[in-house]
């Protein structure tokens, strides 16, 4: 009991002020995101290059997800999404929104606080409004269903042409075949309804907005502002921005052994268990002059390769 009092004591001093005030504030997202030290939004939030994230786009969920392993990060990977184009992947810096289900005076409270704040329209467009080229809008819907879909095909063009991307929306959506019409709004939600959220403080209300740009929770990861989220094939998982490069470069790094295994195997030059076990210091020479005659074919740019050839560290 003493514990769970000190975590709740811990959490208000932490989030209290910026449930009242909807975003959390730069200071909190300084505190929670140290390890970054690249460059950030004016609010705080972690801004991983454009370039990391264009080269993030070959990377799979078993490389991704065996790095944050090996970091310990054990809670990054979601499963048991619907989607839109599931043959496409999904690449972008988290911008998240958490809700709750509905309560009038909180609503009535939050209602106010975005008045004041200069918001306008209704709570679910606020996070929307915010989000910039390169962003993918996660969302905790909590599961919301009948009645509970914050985001149609209105909404939906509007995340678009805001971010370029689709959303992780752990809840259901709306308006499915005009979303499907966007084109390359490659998503993840948890289920399909054609109702629409009620959001009337003096009647029905289904859901409340308690936060913008805060931690969130998706299933059963936790999800921080600026993180590099990668969907596909199915599944989502969330990179910390300070491990987003170490999972492109070993991504690459394995790709571009796998070429050479695979064709080294075909020309029957070596076996199979020389290639699945610790490579001969015959073989990594070989590898560095097979990624020297082919750099300028290879899936991967020249000046990584270069990089790689330089820095030899598999």
């Amino acid at each position: 009991m003493i514990r769970t009092a000190w975590l709740l004591t811990f959490m208000f001093l932490l989030f209290g002020n910026t449930l009242i005030g909807q975003q959390i504030s730069k200071e909190e997202l300084l505190f929670l995101t140290p390890e970054w030290t690249g460059e950030r939004f004016a609010d705080g939030r972690p801004k991983v290059p454009d370039n990391l994230l264009e080269r993030m786009k070959e990377v799979t969920l078993e490389e991704a997800w065996a790095v944050l392993r090996n970091a310990n990060y054990t809670n990054q990977y979601e499963e048991g999404w619907m989607t839109i184009n599931p043959d496409s992947v999904l690449v972008g810096r988290a911008l998240t929104a958490t809700f709750m289900p509905g309560r009038p005076d909180v609503q009535r409270a939050m209602n106010k606080k975005g008045k004041d704040d200069g918001r306008i329209k209704s709570q679910n467009s606020w996070p929307i409004d915010m989000l910039v080229p390169g962003d993918v809008y996660v969302v905790n819907q909590f599961w919301a269903h009948k009645d509970g879909p914050t985001i149609g095909d209105n909404l939906g063009n509007s995340i678009y042409a805001k971010s370029g991307n689709g959303i992780v929306y752990n809840g259901a959506v709306r308006d499915i075949d005009g979303l499907k019409e966007i084109g390359s709004f490659t998503s993840f939600f948890r289920t399909y309804h054609p109702s629409h959220h009620l959001n009337n403080p003096e009647g029905k209300l289904n859901t409340t907005l308690v936060g913008i740009n805060k931690p969130t929770c998706i299933g059963k990861v936790m999800v921080l502002p600026g993180d590099v989220i990668l969907g596909r094939d199915g599944g989502v998982i969330a990179i910390p921005p300070h491990l987003a490069e170490q999972v492109v470069k070993t991504s690459e790094v394995v790709r571009l052994r796998d070429m050479f295994g695979h064709q080294r195997l075909r020309e029957q030059k070596y076996t199979a268990g020389q290639i699945d076990s610790r490579w001969s210091d015959d073989i990594e020479r070989d590898f560095s002059q097979w990624l020297n005659d082919h750099m300028d074919d290879l899936p991967v740019s020249k000046e990584q390769i270069q990089e790689l050839l330089e820095s030899r560290t598999w």
